[in-house]
């Protein structure tokens, strides 16, 4: 059975699953052991998850119980993306505890498409059937970026791309990856070295500043304690 998964068990006991490809309806629609087979992988270990996603996007069905079940995992779950999250794949990447961009991914995010047979009647079904699909997946990006309806169904509507730096300012990505940041702890402890060391070197030098200027030391001192 083909599958657009792979999952990874890692030395240390974790594990990582892969994303890749399109999520192909076919493993979906008319196969109800596919779903199956993908939660009972999920739930087979306990314990966080890396997931890694490179996807075009695809059933926005299959997406949907991806992450639900993804959202339903007791641990927590890290999603990377190394790629492309367009389209459905953007929907399962909402599913993050934390969510994570690589500075050369892109995120996709559009109304649903669909096709249609039939009468004014049956296209007026399949215009209210997408009308729900959209409002359920603003849902999801509603849930993780905290942004409005209003805004998230216009940037749907524009098929909005997203580099890594968008994503992370309108709240679908939480973090970049490979970034190097100084810590709070790296900046404290660089200013209270800076600020050792210069106390060092004043300590040295007011004594012969005095000398170096040619005024008495008293009338140095005093003037220096009024700077303080």
């Amino acid at each position: 059975m083909k599958k657009f998964w792979n999952w990874i068990k890692n030395e240390d006991g974790s594990r990582t699953l892969y994303l890749n490809g399109a999520i192909a309806e076919e493993s979906w629609f008319g196969d109800e052991i596919t779903p199956k087979q993908f939660k009972s992988e999920l739930v087979s270990g306990e314990g966080d998850i890396d997931i890694w996603i490179n996807s075009p996007g695809g059933d926005c069905i299959a997406a949907s119980q991806i992450y639900n079940m993804l959202m339903d995992y007791k641990g927590n779950v890290t999603i990377k993306i190394d790629g492309i999250a367009a389209s459905a794949a953007s929907v399962i990447a909402m599913a993050g505890t934390t969510v994570k961009v690589s500075p050369t991914s892109l995120m996709m995010i559009h109304n649903p498409l669909t096709v249609a047979i039939g009468d004014s009647a049956e296209m007026k079904k399949a215009i209210q059937m997408l009308d729900e699909v959209k409002e359920s997946i603003i849902n999801a990006y509603e849930l993780k970026t905290g942004q409005p309806r209003a805004k998230l169904s216009k940037l749907m509507d524009g098929e909005t791309w997203l580099n890594a730096n968008k994503a992370l300012e309108l709240g679908f990505a939480d973090e970049m990856l490979f970034e190097k940041n100084e810590t709070q702890d790296d900046v404290m402890n660089y200013s209270f070295s800076r600020q050792a060391v210069t106390s060092s070197l004043l300590d040295k030098l007011i004594p012969q500043l005095p000398k170096a200027v040619g005024i008495p030391v008293d009338v140095f001192e005093t003037r220096l304690n009024l700077i303080k």
